[in-house]
């Protein structure tokens, strides 16, 4: 068998690729290939996985700002940062030294919370309740009936003063009133104190998609690859329990790379070399799909992706049909880091958002997904074609299309990586039930 350029690479990915490659040689010759990868991946230790740049093993403490935090994950270019907790012990367990994963989407879902408690106080909306000296106390409904969030939402709407009283009337939520005041909104919302004041610690309870889950240096690969699949982990830190630190973080994307990095060896050409068509892809179809349209604002989208849990959509034109971009949840931290790019747009839609970041990108000569146009393949490519072309271009998601560029539907990280294994009867036992929702055809 002659092997492709990449698996000859002596990376750390490619000789674990190798590793794969002995262990599935000695393998019961009746089993399954899908059998003999579960088998292979259960008898290797996530320890064995090449340890993430240093830059990306980055910790967040409890007590940090929203702001600091939002501008550590956008300087490192990561989705998420585990949170340690600063009121720990010094000799607490490693499970009690951190309360969870903060991310780009769990603020997302923060400032559009606030965006929607501020326009329904402006609204004079009857869930807002008042205290002695006429200050918001609790916001039900729009802020998750706790304090900090009321005072928050107060901040914002006292801030936006008569503008916000133009732009929101009764009955309009936040998202709809701040995409008409367009980058005045987001200035006011990350010059205001209670952003740059409210600490990560005090959201601990709504910021996370998923409960803080961290694998030790002795679980499986097998375990690791299930987590990141069909249990929708974007990213897990690996612990070494003596030590009680994280020695590593392995993400969605670590993973593929790792794929990308097997190319041509036997184990990966059993299944890569496979059509998608004929793997059950792409898992979402394009009507069930969802998609902002580039007139529609560019809070719709984020807004979706919040209510849906979903990790980015597609930006189509005409009879949504056509895919002109693609906005992840980390493109949120344009609106938060660079609110100024907005402020002589009267309504930031979709389209401008796209047009206003490539051109922020390309003066301060800055990489990424952004600046090329959407990512697409099709049907009858295979499955290592889609691998190579996500590893390459350092994306979580490529849409598919016909032969007139019609969106066809999406394929994920997550969808690569659960065509790699299968969860055995049994194997977490009832750990996660209630635990991790799993919506009907989740593809994040």
């Amino acid at each position: 068998m002659q092997e492709s350029p990449r698996s000859t690479v002596s990376s750390p990915e490619a000789k674990l690729g190798l590793k794969v490659e002995d262990l599935w040689d000695v393998q019961e010759p009746q089993l399954s290939p899908s059998e003999k990868l579960n088998s292979c991946f259960e008898s290797i230790p996530v320890s064995a996985f090449p340890p993430a740049p240093s830059s990306q093993v980055v910790e967040i403490n409890s007590d940090s700002s929203l702001d600091e935090a939002v501008q550590m994950l956008s300087k490192h270019k990561i989705l998420s940062a585990p949170v340690r907790n600063v009121e720990a012990p010094e000799d607490a367990s490693w499970i009690d030294r951190y309360i969870g994963i903060v991310e780009f989407a769990g603020i997302a879902v923060w400032l559009l919370h606030q965006s929607e408690a501020a326009a329904q106080m402006m609204s004079g909306s009857s869930s807002v309740g008042l205290v002695p000296g006429g200050s918001a106390a609790t916001i039900s409904s729009a802020a998750l009936g706790t304090p900090a969030y009321a005072i928050a939402s107060t901040a914002v709407a006292e801030a936006a003063g008569a503008r916000a009283s133009a732009a929101i009337g009764p009955g309009i939520l936040g998202p709809e009133a701040a995409a008409t005041m367009g980058g005045s909104f987001f200035e006011i919302l990350t010059s205001s104190d209670f952003y740059k004041n409210t600490k990560v610690g005090d959201i601990s309870g709504s910021f996370r998609w998923a409960p803080f889950l961290a694998l030790q240096t002795s679980d499986t690969f097998l375990t690791m690859l299930l987590l990141l699949s069909k249990y929708r982990m974007k990213s897990l830190p690996v612990v070494d329990p003596g030590e009680g630190k994280i020695e590593n973080i392995i993400t969605q994307s670590a993973v593929v790379h790792m794929l990308a990095e097997c190319v041509g060896l036997h184990w990966f050409e059993t299944w890569g070399t496979r059509k998608l068509s004929e793997l059950g892809l792409p898992v979402m179809k394009s009507n069930q799909l969802l998609k902002v349209h580039g007139d529609e604002s560019v809070l719709q989208a984020f807004k979706l992706m919040r209510v849906k849990r979903v990790g980015g959509i597609p930006v189509v034109e005409g009879n949504g049909r056509k895919v002109i971009g693609n906005i992840s949840i980390r493109d949120v931290q344009f609106l938060l880091t660079a609110p100024e790019l907005y402020k002589d747009h009267r309504s930031i839609t979709a389209k401008n958002f796209l047009t206003t970041v490539r051109k922020y990108l390309e003066e301060h000569q800055e990489a990424s997904p952004l600046l090329r146009g959407p990512i697409t393949c099709r049907k009858d490519n295979t499955l290592e074609e889609v691998i190579l072309r996500l590893d390459t271009h350092k994306i979580h998601r490529i849409y598919v299309v016909d032969e007139d560029e019609h969106l066809e539907g999406v394929i994920t990280l997550r969808d690569i990586i659960s065509k790699v294994v299968h969860e055995p009867p049994g194997y977490f036992g009832d750990f996660f039930y209630g635990v991790v929702p799993l919506p009907k055809n989740s593809s994040v």
